[in-house]
């Protein structure tokens, strides 16, 4: 897949969205608990939640299939 010595990009892309899928995960459910002075129109939907486990379970599928691996 790569040479020697040599990493995928694709790899530090699942390494970045793992962790802004743990940082938007953790803003909707701190949402969730404290909610807002002023909620947004569709805040019953918890929109961070969501997109953040998106996040997270792509950013784990790329990093756990990309890691460096001695063959």
């Amino acid at each position: 897949m790569h040479a020697h010595g040599r990493l995928s990009i694709w790899f530090f892309i699942g390494l970045l969205l793992t962790l802004y899928g743990i940082l938007v995960t953790g803003s909707g459910l701190y949402e969730l608990w404290v909610p807002p002075a002023h909620p947004a129109v569709l805040a019953n939907l918890h929109a961070g939640i969501w997109w953040g486990a998106v996040l997270l379970v792509i950013g784990l599928i790329y990093f756990i299939r990309f890691y460096p691996r001695k063959e």
